[in-house]
This record gives C-alpha cells, structure tokens and sequence, in this order.
C-alpha cells in the first residue's frame, strides 16, 4: 500500500460565491488531501494543529476513512485556523475576508515516527518555514514533494517560500498566485519563470477552465 504524509491545515472554512455560501464549516488543505486519498487506498497520516473548539466528531470521521490523525495536535485552551473568502464568477480568482491564523501561527509539526520514511509528501498552504521543517524531518529525501501556497504566504514570506521551492518536486496554484510569484502575467511565461526556481512540474490551477502543466 501506498504511503503518504500529508502536511497542512486543518480548519474552518467559510466561502462565498456568486451560487452560493457558508457558515463556518470544515476545511484545510491537511483535511481534503487525506480524504481524497482515503478514496483510493492510500495510507495517509495528516499533521496538523487545531484548537479545542475543533469538534472530536470531525477527527473521528477522518479515523473512519483510514486517515492517521496521530499529528494532528490539539491546542485545548486555542482557536483554530479560519479562513473566510469570496469567489468571482470564474471560481478561480477570489478575494481573501478573513485570516485568523489562531493555533496556526506558532504550529511547529511533528512527524510521527510511522511516517518519516513516507515516500510522498503533501506539504499543503502553510509557512514556508514550516514546510522546510517537514522536509528535515523525513528519514531521506521522498521520492516526490508537492507543494501548495497561496498568495498570503507571497505577501509575507516570499524569500522563504523561495527557499523551500528549490527542495520540491510539484508546485500547485492558481493564475491569480502564479502570476504574482512570477511577476509575469503570461501562465505560459509564469510557469516556465516557477519551474526556474526548482519544481520539476508546475501545475498551475484556472477554476472552470481546468489546469495545465508544464516540466
């Protein structure tokens, strides 16, 4: 059986869209990576943080699927990562409302010892220096590291997020984000300006259009 370490938030979400919108409910990228490889049978550990507002229900049904939550850790008396945002017409590009980082802005990860030797790794939208961390923990070097960021991380931590690019394999995003880490607006150029800066394969991400990819 597969093995995948899959590193990320696990939050709550609210989104508007112009068909529609949330209350607070279940999101994260540590959250949807784990179950979307629950569908195929992979063994799939997820490291997190979340507060003690984080329903047990919510990691109970995560257990159910064959998802390890052992690093998911639970800040009792800490609230846990939101994020609010409004999405265009296009379902790709959207404007950010809400960023509460909560237990999520001093989160140091910890892989468990079954995990350290995953040869995939799924570092989902967080920190850069977070993500290196994951990356200094494994065992050896996995076979293949995919990375996901956001503009947020753009916004605040560019230098490190350049760091850490030269150590994955995959880079995903959206044309909102490739746009504004390339500084071209051309995908094509961007991608190809991406793939510069270290990952072998740049998917980049346009809503109702689909993706594409380049290596």
């Amino acid at each position: 059986m597969s093995k995948l370490l899959a590193v990320g938030t696990v939050a709550f979400d609210a989104i508007e869209t112009p068909f529609g919108k949330t209350d607070k409910i279940l999101g994260g990228s540590g959250t949807f990576v784990g179950l979307a490889a629950s569908q195929f049978g992979v063994k799939t550990g997820v490291v997190s943080v979340v507060g003690g507002d984080f329903p047990q229900s919510y990691l109970d049904m995560m257990n159910n699927k064959g998802i390890n939550t052992d690093g998911v850790e639970i800040v009792k008396d800490g609230k846990t990562f939101f994020w609010s945002g409004k999405y265009h017409n296009d379902m790709n590009s959207r404007d950010t409302l809400v960023t509460e980082l909560n237990v999520l802005e001093h989160f140091q990860p910890v892989v468990p010892e079954s995990f350290k030797d995953a040869p995939i790794v799924m570092l989902g939208n967080l920190h850069p220096l977070t993500q290196a961390s994951v990356l200094d923990q494994m065992n050896e070097r996995p076979k293949l590291v995919v990375l996901d960021t956001m503009n947020f991380w753009m916004d605040i931590a560019l230098n490190d997020l350049h760091e850490v690019l030269k150590r994955v394999d995959v880079i995903t995003i959206n044309d909102e984000e490739a746009r504004q880490l390339s500084g071209e607006y051309s995908l094509v150029n961007a991608a190809q300006k991406i793939h510069e800066m270290g990952p072998k394969y740049v998917v980049i991400k346009k809503g109702e259009h689909g993706a594409f990819i380049i290596q």
